[in-house]
């Protein structure tokens, strides 16, 4: 099973769009977002994907009423955790949340396979202790290019998918 693990996208458009594009072209079964979405809009791009979405807050807020209103119920394949949320998807257990600190501290506990954060744009995978612990960095293009990650359950393989450009302070 293909996991996507998305993070920051703070309304870029174009970047999601291209993500979940991606998704739906190449086998992915569930996304998942570690926050920094921001507006309530930007649920309508993540539910062009073709399963299951989930997604915490981060410290940017945008319109959280709307946004926990929105999931579940207008987007019934979206739903929103707070600040960390849990699934289990390929037979792996998964953590998320927005801050790489907490990702960490849980990740350290050994109750997940996979553990998953966004907050400073930057890419990383490590170990801690028997998890995988993933920061897929940002959609945003602000501080580099935006991409994802993607995670195959069966190997536990990592993959970063660039997508876009860079945003320009022109």
């Amino acid at each position: 099973m293909r996991v996507a693990i998305i993070s920051d996208s703070h309304d870029q458009v174009m970047n999601l769009r291209a993500a979940v594009t991606y998704c739906n072209a190449y086998g992915v079964s569930i996304v998942i977002h570690c926050g920094d979405l921001i507006s309530p809009f930007m649920l309508k791009e993540l539910a062009e994907f073709g399963g299951a979405v989930h997604l915490v807050y981060g410290n940017n807020v945008g319109d959280q009423h709307l946004i926990s209103q929105a999931c579940g119920t207008k987007f019934p394949a979206i739903t929103q955790h707070g600040v960390l949320g849990a699934v289990e998807a390929g037979g792996l257990t998964f953590a998320f949340t927005h801050y790489p600190e907490m990702a960490r501290g849980i990740a350290s506990q050994g109750r997940f396979d996979v553990v998953c954060c966004g907050h400073n744009h930057r890419y990383g995978v490590e170990r801690v202790g028997a998890a995988i612990l993933i920061n897929p960095g940002e959609m945003l293009g602000a501080e580099d290019q935006p991409g994802f990650c993607i995670l195959e359950t069966a190997s536990r393989k990592v993959e970063r998918v660039e997508v876009g450009t860079r945003m320009c302070e022109c």
